[in-house]
């Protein structure tokens, strides 16, 4: 592996109070984070490129990530280093599976191929007033990235319509699908809402939402709020954005309570008109989402965080007396020291190093090293399409409710579609980031397709199906023509917090508030409650700071 490398100079110092192992978002924020408050980090990347699991990737490179990940590496040779320590030795273990890729038109994508950037872990926006905004306003990182609106939403059904989602007053005045009365109960639900917001705001006693409602399901107080079956699924699905059918105790396995239910509810509204150049709830990345964690990078590299990549990782190195951890092995030979280490991932024990030691030291080991397990999948597509789903929407959002496509379909599924204004892909094309929760990757991938199959014509290639490419009809001939598309299942592994820790593979979530809460509660049971980014960035060092690289 290391005669691969490019000749890298030896890393000094040696010694850091913090080694992190990947550039994904989480891994990023807690860099920045230590960085800030003057700890000594070292951040390195097997990768030649940031962002890891949430990067944003030419068409190539993105083939070559998913499939190289997809497959157990070949054993790496034993070192012939002399062992001052107990070498452990790592491996990367295959995360996405299932994977699929289609090249329709070769030529065209060819001749712009470095024109798009396309998500690992699509789709993804961010709320104006959700807390990944907050953290990267309070520690400065909003000065690398741009953003941009997401024009409009959409709950979407099999026969190709697509309704807007009345998200605010003004939404639901211009909202021509929905009758008078089912625009006064919605209104009247939203009053009640934001009624009961302003009361818990101004710590009242009297709040406009009983405590015993606050802890029934959510989808019974729609009920009991009266609300038609339209405006419920838009509510519970497009709004609070849940994933399970709530509806079906069998399948579900996240019944919202009201309580969260309103406070999602409470984050989509806020986030509405919070900025002046946003026009709605949801923004996203220019260059795409890969550009926020290269943010918390050039944020912690300003702050003194040494950045390596194209280094893999390849041992743990324990004391031999005390097994404790003590450092790392480069592919460069190199061994570093650090008090804590943080893993990606991917990156796991390699069994076969392990069944040569002692019972003890494994059982040492195995309580030291995360062990990753997995807690389901989702399943992602991507499409780049010539056209739009949507005619004269650019980038917007779709959602198919549980049972929208097929009786079989116990999950939501989300499109998000990003144009050329995004420095995504070239003009004319978009970019379709599909995905829905599973267990297992052949369905997953098959509710993924259906709804692919809504909202695009696929043509028919050798290796395509019949039934994956819907025949042209009056539906048809309008939905935009794929060019390209990518289909794959990606482990969903929880984060673990040790002296040697691991943060989680990105969510099924639309958003990003549960991958930084993950990574400030790291951050705080590493490093003590002290708060984040405690520091003002003043104005007088935004120039400066916006010079300063992470090569």
């Amino acid at each position: 592996m290391s005669g691969d490398l490019p000749p890298y100079p030896p890393i000094d110092p040696t010694n850091y109070d913090l080694v992190v192992v990947g550039t994904g978002l989480p891994e990023s924020v807690i860099s920045a984070a230590a960085s800030s408050a003057g700890k000594s980090v070292l951040h390195l990347d097997p990768n030649p490129f940031y962002g890891s699991h949430y990067a944003s990737l030419p068409l190539s490179d993105l083939s070559s990530f998913l499939q190289s990940h997809s497959i157990c590496p070949p054993p790496s040779p034993p070192s012939d280093k002399p062992q001052d320590f107990l070498a452990v030795d790592l491996t990367t273990r295959p995360l996405y599976s299932g994977v699929e890729i289609n090249d329709f038109a070769p030529q065209i994508l060819e001749e712009h191929s470095r024109k798009f950037n396309i998500d690992v872990c699509g789709p993804r926006v961010l709320f104006c007033a959700d807390k990944s905004i907050d953290l990267m306003l309070k520690s400065g990182s909003n000065h690398y990235v741009e953003f941009k609106s997401i024009h409009a939403s959409f709950v979407g059904d099999k026969s190709g319509e697509l309704q807007s989602v009345p998200d605010s007053r003004a939404a639901i005045f211009k909202d021509k699908s929905m009758t008078l009365i089912e625009k006064n109960q919605l209104m009247k639900f939203f009053k009640l809402v934001q009624e009961h917001l302003g009361s818990a705001s101004e710590s009242e006693s009297m709040s406009q939402i009983s405590e015993e409602d606050l802890e029934t399901p959510f989808v019974e107080f729609l009920e009991k709020m009266r609300l038609p079956p339209k405006i419920k699924s838009i509510v519970l699905y497009a709004i609070a954005l849940l994933d399970y059918d709530q509806d079906n105790s069998e399948t579900c396995r996240n019944l919202l309570k009201t309580r969260d239910g309103i406070d999602r509810l409470a984050v989509y509204s806020s986030s509405v008109g919070r900025f002046s150049n946003a026009l709605g709830a949801l923004i996203y990345p220019i260059y795409g989402q890969g550009e926020l964690p290269q943010a918390f990078c050039r944020r912690a590299a300003v702050k003194g965080c040494l950045y390596v990549l194209r280094m893999p990782v390849t041992a743990l190195l324990l004391d031999k007396d005390t097994n404790e951890y003590k450092g790392i092995r480069l592919a460069s030979g190199q061994d570093l020291f650090s008090k804590k280490l943080i893993l990606d991932p991917s990156i796991a024990l390699a069994l076969p190093s392990m069944s040569s030691l002692s019972n003890q030291l494994r059982d040492t080991i195995h309580v030291l090293a995360p062990k990753g397990d997995s807690i389901g999948k989702v399943a992602r597509g991507i499409c780049i399409i010539r056209g739009s789903v949507k005619a004269d929407i650019s980038n917007l959002l779709v959602v198919y409710p549980p049972s929208t496509l097929f009786p079989e379909q116990v999950t939501a599924i989300r499109v998000l579609q990003i144009g050329c204004s995004l420095a995504v892909c070239p003009e004319g094309m978009h970019v379709l980031y599909l995905s829905t929760l599973c267990e297992d990757t052949d369905k997953g991938k098959e509710m993924v397709k259906a709804a692919m199959n809504v909202l695009v014509t696929l043509p028919v290639l050798p290796g395509i199906l019949e039934s994956d490419s819907e025949a042209l009809n009056d539906i048809s001939v309008r939905k935009p023509t794929a060019l390209w598309r990518a289909l794959y299942a990606q482990e969903l592994i929880k984060g673990e917090i040790g002296v040697i820790s691991s943060l989680s593979m990105p969510d099924g979530n639309l958003n990003f508030s549960e991958t930084v809460e993950s990574a400030v509660k790291m951050y705080e049971q590493l490093f003590g409650s002290e708060e984040l980014f405690q520091e003002i960035v003043s104005e007088e060092t935004v120039d400066a700071e916006a010079e300063a690289e992470a090569d």
